[in-house]
């Protein structure tokens, strides 16, 4: 099969997902209504809460969750052929991930735009939350801070400072958008065309203007000071109009990807399937937690129960953004396929990359072949190589600064809430909390483990753990909203069989990195780790007892979510 029928068939699985499959759902299972107020109109005060455009807010969603992860986890995940990371990209999207994604902004909307955290205690119970809340401070920044150390490798020299300026510059389009379309009523189409318009040019200048000077860890300083001032800002400001322009770059760019396969028609160059690769894990349960976001994420139900729900129009919006964003980020998930598989000139510079599990160590190095094979695409559209890979390390590093932005406020809201817990009220101020969020993500970017030749950054060990636990939040999410359809009487079937297949392969790979942990003396990861498969088999045992609970009530006729203290 060569790469472009691969294509082809992926598109044709999205497609019939995208018309029959999520509307089943949302119309027979969810009971979706235009005319249920969501929390934007019911809890509106501008700063959090608001009523919003569904395709500016598809473009907000989509950029907060998409980041690096789908470009780098399936970079990864084809040393074990380009056959299983094409199917779990596509169908575990389908039938897992963009499911999980739809169902955790659906709850959320109906708990008055709460975390699924607050969703999970109204559905199982007080100690679920906490537990929750344990999984989510953990899960965002070991994500966050594998982000920011991937980010600035990019940034050095050695890869691509072309895409520092156009990357700043973006951050300042994006406030000068949220100004004008806010505060001086100026049409989002002219405000759309001129800021799409100078994101281009400042590509363009980024190439002739590279900014060499930092290290890699004065970036990563830098970059946690842009994360801050990220949190605290009013959402219209920057983390809504820079979401949303970033999307217009994935389009572009994504668009340009595809179509330069089409025209080149390339060959796979990689095998189609190599169950041992040298050095590597077991391929199960490990590409599906090496693809993490690619497929399914826990860290989308953040965003969708975080920032998004607080932001959704109508309940009918949630098929398209929730849905439809997972199955465009599974989209990049596949073009990572193709690119880190047909996009290598022969099998000869591939194995260079490929040959072994320790020879594809690097994420910076891994990125720098998605970047590579998708220029080869467009050089195929006569792009020059020098413009090419500009624009797709500029795609790459933006996307990777929008889920940095996103992932630090959602943090700083998990803190907020674990502050009630703990009756710490200080922790619930913006800033207090913002600057709590940006020392924990510091603290995984700046993680160093003892390799060959001393101290080196954590990289792919701290992206095995993000993505074992990104999983567990993903298995646990569905595992919540099996419990509230169980409540209400509709069908478990297309959210309980994807929960217990991500409960049990991502406990089986967490129990297999524990043993790694231990053997290396990496006493940070193993306890962390610990940790969290200690609260994944916890919390999968709160929830089989709320089953049992729910088996001797009445069903609930309620669309809301149920909470013993505050009904809602």
């Amino acid at each position: 099969m060569t790469p472009l029928i691969a294509m082809l068939l992926c598109f044709a699985a999205y497609a019939v997902a995208y018309k029959v499959y999520v509307q089943y759902l949302a119309n027979h299972v969810f009971e979706l209504s235009p005319d249920r107020e969501t929390p934007a109109h019911t809890l509106r005060d501008d700063v959090d809460y608001m009523p919003t455009n569904r395709f500016v807010l598809f473009g907000h969603h989509y950029a907060s969750i998409t980041g690096l992860a789908p470009m780098l986890g399936p970079a990864i995940a084809v040393i074990w052929g380009w056959v299983p990371a094409m199917l779990w990209v596509v169908l575990g999207a389908i039938f897992v991930g963009a499911v999980h994604d739809f169902s955790a902004l659906v709850l959320s909307i109906r708990a008055r735009g709460m975390s699924i955290g607050k969703v999970a205690e109204g559905l199982v119970g007080k100690r679920a939350k906490s537990l929750f809340h344990i999984i989510i401070f953990f899960l965002i920044g070991l994500a966050m801070g594998v982000f920011v150390d991937v980010v600035a490798t990019l940034f050095s020299p050695e890869f691509y400072p072309e895409s520092v300026l156009p990357t700043a510059a973006l951050m300042v389009i994006a406030i000068i958008m949220g100004l004008l379309v806010y505060k001086k009523s100026w049409s989002l189409v002219q405000v759309t065309t001129g800021g799409f318009f100078l994101m281009l040019l400042f590509v363009y200048l980024g190439m002739s203007n590279p900014i060499v000077g930092p290290s890699v860890s004065q970036w990563k300083w830098m970059l946690l000071g842009y994360a801050f001032a990220a949190s605290v800002l009013p959402v219209w400001m920057l983390l809504q109009p820079r979401d949303y322009i970033n999307s217009l770059l994935l389009y572009l760019g994504l668009g340009g990807m595809y179509a330069g396969l089409v025209v080149t028609n390339p060959e796979f160059v990689a095998p189609a399937f190599d169950a041992s690769p040298a050095g590597a894990p077991p391929i199960y349960p490990f590409v599906f937690i090496v693809i993490a976001c690619g497929a399914a994420s826990g860290f989308h139900s953040l965003v969708s129960s975080g920032t998004t729900a607080k932001q959704l129009d109508k309940e009918t919006d949630a098929p398209f953004i929730g849905y439809g964003a997972m199955l465009g980020e599974s989209l990049l998930g596949l073009m990572a396929v193709l690119a880190c598989t047909a996009g290598f000139i022969s099998r000869d510079e591939w194995l260079g990359h490929y040959a072994s599990w320790d020879s594809a160590q690097g994420l910076g190095n891994n990125i720098s072949a998605f970047i590579d094979g998708t220029t080869r695409f467009l050089e195929g559209l006569g792009v020059p190589q020098e413009i090419g890979n500009t624009f797709i390390a500029v795609v790459v590093v933006s996307f990777a600064l929008t889920t940095l932005d996103s992932a630090t406020r959602l943090l700083r809201y998990n803190i907020g809430e674990i502050s009630e817990t703990i009756r710490v009220p200080i922790l619930a101020n913006r800033y207090v909390g913002s600057m709590m969020a940006v020392l924990t993500i510091g603290m995984f970017a700046f993680y160093q483990v003892q390799g060959p030749t001393g101290p080196e950054a954590a990289g792919k060990v701290l992206w095995t753990l993000f993505g074992t636990t990104n999983q567990l939040m993903a298995g646990l999410v569905l595992l919540a909203v099996t419990l509230y359809l169980l409540r209400r009487g509709k069908s478990i079937v297309y959210t309980g069989v994807p929960m217990a297949f991500m409960l049990v392969s991502t406990l089986v790979a967490m129990a297999y990195a524990l043993r790694g942990f231990w053997a290396d003396q990496s006493w940070l990861l193993l306890i962390v780790g610990g940790v969290l498969f200690v609260i994944g088999i916890w919390l999968s045992f709160e929830a089989f007892a709320a089953v049992r609970r729910y088996r001797s009530e009445p069903v609930v006729e309620s669309l809301d979510v149920q909470f013993d203290e505050e009904p809602v």
